[in-house]
């Protein structure tokens, strides 16, 4: 692991190095093959920035944090990094384990035919007013799942639906 660090208008305290290498010596254990570490220091009208880019084997990272402090700004700074890096490494291990159970579940699945049953959202309605029974007739008739109508001698509307049972179901305002 190459590890370089840059002042600008810093500066690198031997303090400011050594809790560096403590932190990447986790950083070590969290990444399989570490290539370079660039470790940037700046301070600009009382602000500390650190920012650290990792390149690893097939993967770079780059975080950056800003505070009055630059240890603060470190401590911040790995703590984001090694937050990420786990993060990763969470999602490629369940993208390798799901891989392997969907390409298991996928063949019994091109077998199992599709359900006849399908919902697909449409707004089917009628402006004239209708009795209920009428309503019902139209549903079956549209073979839809929902049916919103007027109400035979008052003009507020309604709905009828197919439940799962097989049976109708209103809903009036």
């Amino acid at each position: 692991m190459n590890v370089h660090y840059t002042a600008r208008k810093a500066a690198l305290t031997p303090e400011i190095q050594a809790y560096c290498e403590k932190r990447l010596a986790r950083l070590k254990d969290l990444v399989d093959a570490v290539l370079d570490v660039n470790v940037i220091l700046n301070i600009q009208r009382n602000r500390s920035k650190a920012e650290i880019h990792v390149r690893a084997k097939g993967v770079g990272y780059v975080v950056i944090e800003e505070t009055p402090d630059m240890m603060d700004s470190l401590n911040r700074a790995f703590d984001t990094l090694e937050t990420r890096i786990r993060k990763d490494r969470a999602k490629w291990r369940e993208k390798k384990r799901r891989g392997g159970r969907e390409r298991k579940a996928l063949a019994p699945a091109v077998a199992v035919p599709e359900p006849e049953n399908r919902v697909i959202r449409a707004s089917f309605f009628s402006l004239k007013p209708m009795s209920l029974e009428e309503a019902i007739i139209q549903l079956d008739a549209k073979a839809k799942e929902v049916f919103l109508f007027r109400r035979e001698g008052s003009q507020e509307w309604a709905a009828v639906y197919r439940r799962k049972d097989g049976q109708y179901g209103l809903i009036e305002p």
